[in-house]
């Protein structure tokens, strides 16, 4: 955890562009660049400079000029990291990125880890550790929902409520403290009404944390959908229509699906990953019957699964028999090929499944609302409802350590214990709550966190 020299790294991504920007973090971070800026207007001098202002001007190597660039000044600790910072926009060419960084190098500065300034940023309480971490999340979101999350944890909604509960927490826990002191005189500080009112709250929120952590997960990860059926009834179609593109090969021949076909694509600011599987049928062909237990495995696995079937033919025991082997999942069911039945067929199907959707992957009909349908049957459609989600392991990993500790201390409640069991599972529950903030942590901890960063950040 050296934090007293000053660290260089490509903040922008590698390789060539319009600009690439140079970050450079530490005490001799203005000093080191003063010497090797030539700016254009006559005897200006960056140490005599404000904070967050902006200098044209030079990096040069002696007498070699390197670039014309832009030096951004932030003083410490107004700054990302808390100390000083400089970051160097100059040109995107790869070359004069390399000897811009090599000549700070040799000047005395020092290559970045991973998440090293993020780490400083944590270390120099700019930031607790579950808004760093939601740092790495915001570079990474690639969908609305994902950056919505993100975006609600870097500004401290989610540590936010984990401090007032532990701070409730660590206040009755000090008067649970006091009573051991006095344990000789059987006195009580701490109101044991208004104590299992507050394990109530606080298993209440945990609960409600720890259930939204499905959720979380499939956002940041993409919502896993199976498109399933038998042969020839369109799934690669299908998959070709909601993706708007020719992803996977369409053929009359049935059994042209082997294996399964998967992509993914943002419906509603939420990432849908579909996989189109074999058609489900009894072969002889062992490629293909490995290519149906794949389509079995994908059942399992998804959130949502589509099973398709051509709305001209009667399929309602292939469909009792899909349903009852999958009790448990969401199963929609889509009827293709609508263009090729009348509508006395289509209202029959309404009748037999009322949530039944109607599509004509081919001619791409009805698209659109299976969208609208895949959305709302999607616990993704519950983001509004949700002030907090849970995104991140680790943090789902406290949470469940501290609520079991929280039901030990009711537990003890209830059956009247003494004080001083009680402040054991206390304490345990108080230090699970710091491991998600940062205000309990460990070195290898910290560094296992920040080298899942990229460099610059």
């Amino acid at each position: 955890m050296i934090q007293n020299d000053t660290i260089i790294a490509l903040a922008t991504p590698s390789g060539a562009g319009a600009i690439a920007v140079i970050r450079i973090s530490g005490t001799a971070a203005i000093t080191l660049v003063s010497k090797q800026f030539k700016s254009i207007t006559p005897n200006k001098k960056l140490k005599e400079q404000k904070s967050h202002t902006i200098h044209l001007g030079h990096i040069v190597d002696g007498e070699i000029l390197l670039d014309e660039v832009l030096i951004s000044i932030f003083k410490n600790p107004r700054s990302y990291t808390g100390e000083d910072v400089i970051e160097i926009s100059c040109h995107g060419s790869s070359y004069i990125q390399q000897q811009i960084i090599q000549l700070f190098l040799r000047k005395g500065c020092r290559m970045a880890s991973a998440g090293e300034f993020t780490m400083r940023a944590f270390l120099n309480g700019k930031m607790d550790l579950s808004q760093a971490e939601a740092v790495a999340d915001l570079i990474a979101s690639d969908s609305e929902a994902a950056h919505q999350i993100a975006m609600q944890q870097m500004r401290g909604g989610f540590s936010t409520k984990i401090n007032d509960l532990r701070q409730e927490l660590l206040n009755f826990a000090s008067l649970i403290e006091l009573e051991l002191d006095f344990s000789g005189e059987d006195v009580e500080f701490a109101d044991r009404t208004q104590f299992n009112q507050l394990l109530q709250k606080i298993t209440e929120v945990f609960k409600n944390l720890i259930d939204s952590f499905a959720l979380g997960n499939v956002i940041k990860n993409g919502i896993p959908i199976a498109i399933v059926g038998e042969p020839n009834v369109g799934k690669s179609t299908l998959l070709n229509a909601i993706l708007n593109e020719e992803r996977a090969i369409v053929s009359d021949i049935p059994g042209t699906t082997r294996d399964t076909v998967e992509d993914q694509i943002a419906i509603g600011g939420v990432n849908f990953r579909f996989i189109d599987t074999a058609g489900l049928r009894d072969t002889s062909d062992k490629i293909e019957q490995i290519g149906i237990a794949r389509a079995f495995e994908k059942i399992e696995q998804a959130q949502l699964t589509i099973y398709l079937f051509e709305a001209s033919k009667n399929k309602e025991a292939e469909i009792k028999i899909v349903k009852e082997k999958y009790p448990d999942k969401n199963i929609l069911l889509i009827a293709n090929k609508i263009d090729e039945v009348s509508e006395d067929r289509i209202s029959n199907l309404k009748q037999l499944y009322p949530t039944i959707v109607f599509v004509s992957a081919k001619n791409n009909l009805g698209i659109e609302e299976l969208k609208k349908t895949l959305l709302s049957l999607s616990t993704a459609g519950e983001l509004g409802k949700n002030d907090t989600i849970v995104t991140n392991n680790r943090h789902y990993d406290a949470l469940l350590k501290a609520l079991e500790a929280i039901q030990k201390v009711k537990e003890a409640m209830d059956i009247e214990l003494s004080s001083d069991l009680m402040a054991i599972d206390i304490r345990e529950a108080l230090f699970h709550l710091g491991e998600i903030t940062g205000s309990v942590s460990t070195d290898d901890l910290l560094g296992n966190i920040f080298s899942n960063f990229c460099i610059g950040k």
